[in-house]
């Protein structure tokens, strides 16, 4: 199977499909560690590693696209925008965002979580970095993110939260490589016109702000 993906991840490269290759690159590195964890044969061991070593030379380029989403723009839903980069071998996400503080910020923050249980991904664990709200309605904020954590453990994956008053970049990283970063977090999209109207519930049809969405690739860096 790792054979066959790293060969797929060649022809993407040829046809400069890079982003979808990178992808494979990754999901064959991941497949030839398992390997390698599994044989007691040291020459073997060592022909593995080889190997894993030339895929990572050739995963390593760097990658950067970004999409501009205009004001008012739709169809950018969570799915839409971080489906793609949610591969399999995907375990743990770091999302910083310093404004998961009042309520729609915690369902947006809930709807985020809710499209990683439904995978394919593997999520088991998510570590949140935010920062306290500073009014009346912190204790809102605690009680929110408390349920959410205890929602989440139903379904075997941890929340990890930890707080900063000092932090202000938003980003998300995926431990498959991938990072995206977006001008306003996980808060672009604009209040519905009422409880009733189309893209209260389904995102793809709801307005969004005016924001840049950064998508980076970093080294693959699991230990051999």
């Amino acid at each position: 199977a790792g054979a066959e993906t790293v060969k797929r991840a060649v022809e993407l490269d040829l046809a400069s499909r890079f982003q979808e290759s990178l992808v494979c690159y990754q999901e064959g590195i991941d497949l030839l560690l398992q390997v390698v964890k599994a044989t007691k044969d040291g020459a073997k061991k060592h022909r593995y590693r080889e190997k894993i070593s030339e895929l990572l030379f050739f995963s390593d380029g760097k990658y950067h696209k970004q999409i501009r989403i205009e004001e008012n723009a739709t169809g950018f839903s969570y799915e839409k925008l971080f489906q793609e980069y949610l591969t399999e071998i995907v375990s743990e996400v770091w999302v910083e965002d310093p404004y998961i503080r009042q309520i729609h910020q915690l369902y947006n923050f809930l709807r985020f979580c809710e499209m990683l249980v439904k995978g394919p991904c593997k999520v088991k664990t998510i570590h949140l970095l935010t920062s306290y709200d500073e009014g009346s309605g912190r204790s809102q904020q605690m009680s929110g993110l408390e349920e959410i954590q205890q929602s989440l453990r139903n379904y075997g994956v941890m929340l990890d939260v930890a707080f900063s008053s000092s932090i202000h970049d938003r980003e998300i990283r995926f431990n498959n490589g991938w990072m995206i970063k977006i001008g306003r977090g996980l808060d672009y999209f604009k209040k519905p016109q009422g409880r009733f109207s189309i893209g209260y519930c389904d995102f793809d049809l709801r307005p969004c702000h005016e924001t840049t969405v950064d998508v980076f690739h970093t080294k693959h860096t699991k230990k051999m």
